[in-house]
């Protein structure tokens, strides 16, 4: 399949922490700010926005606004975010979103985390593909970051 015509990123992680513990630091928004380098204004909570600021060295301009979809306590946290939030000059439908989801896997030595983030037909053909890998960097970056997080 071509990179264009890719709807979703996948990245699963081994972590050498409990189920609980990657559970906290991926739902608690002081915990997730730490590791993804945001500072969010509240909890997650389904059906709320949460907002915050991006933190990352050089983004800080960015605003952060996700949805939350989904809390399966130690099993899936699932947030959206508008695709406007990476591509402010094309005009979305009111309903666009992109999902971002966390699932967790008890396993012999910890817990294995799949991060599965999907919507990016919905960007045009001439943006996706830079989007796309920006985001899979980005995932990479953030899947080492938790787990240094979970480890410490």
């Amino acid at each position: 399949m071509s990179e264009t015509k890719q709807d979703r990123i996948e990245k699963v992680v081994e972590l050498a922490a409990p189920v609980a513990q990657v559970w906290l630091a991926i739902t608690d928004h002081e915990e997730f700010g730490q590791w993804f380098r945001v500072r969010l204004d509240g909890p997650f909570k389904v059906g709320a926005t949460t907002t915050g600021r991006i933190t990352y060295p050089g983004h800080e301009h960015v605003k952060w606004e996700s949805l939350t979809e989904r809390l399966d306590h130690e099993r899936l946290f699932a947030f959206s975010w508008p695709p406007s939030a990476v591509d402010p000059d094309t005009t979305y439908d009111n309903d666009a979103k992109v999902l971002v989801e966390f699932r967790l896997e008890p396993t012999e030595t910890g817990t294995r985390l799949t991060i599965t983030e999907s919507g990016f037909l919905q960007f045009p053909e001439s943006k996706r593909l830079e989007v796309l890998r920006s985001n899979k960097e980005g995932w990479d970056i953030q899947a080492e970051n938790v787990a240094a997080h979970v480890a410490s």
